[in-house]
């Protein structure tokens, strides 16, 4: 069974002032669902982050188990987890010394992350001083590191059926058609870090064979014959033709060569055809019909070894692995020959290959399917419904340009090379004619997006997206805790703890029926002892991007009142509005590179991460510091990365 891994180590000082999270404010929960882990399941889930890498710069244990840290762990966590009752299953006590803490990783790596984002001991305990604290940390931290520096684990992706992006675009660059069947397939469900081409969630329900078998008689209509049947001349096809016919198009629907039997094996059925009647034509399309349902081109199929160790998978499923990653779709003619040619496996290679396919415009698909389920806007188009009596403006047009402006955005920046750093703050945006004067900017003529300059520091970058402060509103109001728990999640990866169940109720308007205005009321909320802990690490960032209205406008007043859109964080850090929280975020860009290199690389390996990937993320993200957080290293160092070129067994 997969254990999902809690974000790792963070020393930022935005970091302790993220932790708890709100589930909501008592109206439409469901958008705010998280999977609690235990207790201490999740309390470990940070230690190891760079238990592996030499380059994670472990630092030695500064001081001793028995004479340092056991004392501190008896004075502040033994009173819940110790004796024969504690508290979530866990016994501390029974630790004596450094090779018990050994045996149980996982445990102790969930400990430290409890201890780092101050979610233990709970706030209405006696605290550690901060010394304290950091000395557990730090010792855990080494502790586990040096035990765990040599471990090389690639991990083991289970074998990835094509989801419906991926079987679209597919469909279309192996028999160049515009449809896409798979749009009326079931809905992919998301696993790992949340992307719907997590390999452990793409099952097959019933229904979807049936609905291949159609899509594959759909697509092979719809395909232009000369795709099919290059120059082929009526009067010399035979069933040598049909076998070169097939040949080709099974190694290309099976994104390596197709072997001598799989070839015999729809040749058979292009002979047994004919026999009964069928034409040249009727009975080609028929073979390549059983291509097209066939198990190889509906799944990536890796193939296992008997080995115990890790191995390189070939060069033909690294070509796949790569294509997937940054278009969504087969390999192209390029990637098959260097395959082909042994070549796929030098980094220099890789490093070319990834910038040829950033630069194509079908590396769309990255901002396309990475980008939208990172900035978790695919919603918008799905369940979000703004008030239509409150918001006449938020029509379905300007719906669909908020969904493209986003895609844009991010497309910009992996096309173009840009600093990630611009996806938080950038000078400019894609807009069309209703956005613009959406977001009362100067006119633009058209439908289509076109890229503006920014004048101010507000709009710019994912905050001032409107599909994102769309999503984290609530139909009648904005919600600072939808958005503070927005960015703690997409931007800082420290998903907040779930409320307790006696967290109450907010109001579903944000008009002013009390004679306080809806953060005053918020604010009286959160003086609740069981409230507080949360909102006190939720809303300032929520009320950072109070300026924008629940559809994405910008706004001085609120009710007739001011807008206050000021927050302090717990670590004592000011600001005002959307540019100065920008800012903060910017001041603290480790957390969020790192964050980002954890979403990319689960979406790369299609599998959520475990506690031994964690220092391949800090080696990327170390490398991205020493090269301007160039978005194009980022994909390269990916695809260069051990676990990307890499599997084993079961």
């Amino acid at each position: 069974m997969r254990t999902r891994v809690t974000k790792l180590p963070r020393t930022g000082p935005l970091t302790p002032a993220l932790s708890p999270e709100y589930r909501g404010e008592g109206e439409d929960s469901r958008r705010l669902e998280w999977k609690l882990p235990h207790i201490l399941h999740v309390l470990l889930a940070a230690v190891v982050f760079q238990l592996m890498c030499p380059s994670a710069h472990a630092e030695p244990a500064p001081a001793g188990f028995q004479s340092t840290i056991h004392p501190i762990l008896e004075q502040y966590c033994f009173k819940c987890h110790a004796g024969e009752k504690v508290k979530g299953d866990v016994n501390l006590s029974t630790f004596a010394d450094e090779q018990a803490i050994l045996r149980e990783p996982r445990l102790w790596r969930n400990v430290m992350d409890k201890l780092r984002q101050r979610e233990m001991p709970p706030e209405n305990k006696p605290q550690p001083t901060e010394i304290e604290r950091q000395q557990i940390v730090t010792w855990v931290h080494a502790t586990l590191s040096a035990a765990m520096t040599s471990v090389k684990d690639p991990g083991r992706v289970t074998i990835h059926r094509l989801n419906r992006a991926e079987y679209n675009n597919t469909i279309h660059d192996l028999l160049g058609v515009e449809s896409h069947p798979a749009d009326l397939f079931p809905a992919d469900g998301a696993g790992g870090e949340g992307f719907d081409n997590n390999a452990d969630t793409l099952f097959i329900p019933p229904i979807l064979m049936e609905q291949y078998l159609k899509a594959a008689d759909e697509v092979l209509r719809e395909a232009n014959p000369n795709r099919i049947f290059p120059r082929l001349d009526p009067a010399t096809a035979s069933s040598d033709v049909a076998k070169g016919i097939i040949e080709r198009f099974a190694s290309k629907a099976f994104r390596r060569p197709a072997t001598e039997a799989e070839v015999a094996q729809y040749v058979g059925l292009f002979d047994r055809a004919r026999s009964r009647g069928g034409s040249f034509e009727v009975a080609t399309r028929l073979a390549l019909k059983a291509i097209l349902v066939s198990p190889k081109f509906l799944f990536r199929i890796e193939q296992d070894r008997d080995s115990k160790d890790p191995y390189p998978i070939s060069d033909y499923e690294l070509a796949s692995r790569l294509s997937y990653f940054i278009w969504s779709s087969m390999p192209d003619d390029t990637l098959m020959r260097l395959a082909g040619e042994g070549q796929l496996h030098d980094p220099k290679v890789i490093e070319e290959q990834v910038r040829r396919m950033l630069a194509d415009p079908k590396s769309r698909a990255l901002a396309d399917q990475f980008g939208t389920q990172w900035l978790q806007i695919r919603e918008l188009k799905t369940t979000v419904r703004p008030d239509p009596r409150r918001f006449p403006e938020y029509t379905p047009a300007l719906r669909d340009a908020m969904f493209e402006q986003a895609i844009e955005f991010v497309d910009s920046i992996f096309r173009g090379n840009k600093s990630l750093l611009t996806l938080i703050d950038a000078d400019y945006a894609f807009v069309n004619s209703d956005l613009a004067k959406h977001y009362g900017l100067p006119p633009v003529k058209g439908s289509d997006l076109k890229k503006v300059p920014l004048e101010d520091g507000n709009r710019g970058g994912v905050l001032g997206l409107g599909a994102v402060l769309t999503v984290t509103s609530y139909p009648l109001r904005t919600s600072p805790v939808l958005r503070g728990k927005w960015v703690m999640e997409a931007m800082l990866g420290v998903p907040p703890a779930p409320p307790p169940p006696n967290a109450g109720k907010l109001p579903a308007d944000d008009r002013q029926l009390t004679g306080l205005t809806f953060r005053q009321r918020l604010e009286e909320h959160r003086k609740r002892p069981e409230c507080a802990t949360c909102h006190n690490r939720l809303d300032p960032l929520g009320f950072g991007l109070e300026n924008f209205d629940p559809i994405g406008r910008w706004r001085t007043t609120q009710a007739d009142q001011p807008i206050d859109a000021s927050g302090v964080l717990t670590t004592g850090e000011k600001f005002d509005g959307p540019s100065e929280l920008k800012k903060a975020l910017l001041a603290h860009k480790e957390d969020f590179i790192r964050n980002l290199t954890e979403k990319m690389l689960a979406y790369a390996l299609g599998r959520g991460l475990e506690y031994y990937d964690q220092p391949i993320v800090q080696q990327i993200a170390d490398d991205l510091s020493k090269n301007d957080y160039s978005s194009a290293r980022l994909v390269i160092d990916i695809a260069q990365s051990y676990p990307f070129g890499n599997r084993r067994s079961e």
